[in-house]
């Protein structure tokens, strides 16, 4: 896996991810486990992306965001 998410982008992937977690856990509170369940699963997503530094779709697409 080489990398292809950096900078700017990885930046926004972790911000999302933080977004979407405490928007998980406001569903879950008003018991919208549905929307509560997306969450975690799109904060996960883009957790994942802002850590590793590879995304599936953008390898996929052919777009690389590193400097390098």
């Amino acid at each position: 896996m080489d990398a292809n998410v950096g900078g700017r982008d990885r930046l926004a992937r972790a911000l999302l991810a933080a977004i979407l977690a405490v928007a998980a856990v406001a569903a879950f509170r008003r018991g919208n486990r549905a929307a509560g369940a997306a969450a975690v699963v799109g904060a996960l997503g883009f957790g994942f992306n802002a850590v590793t530094c590879f995304c599936g779709v953008n390898e996929t697409l052919g777009i690389d965001t590193t400097e390098s």
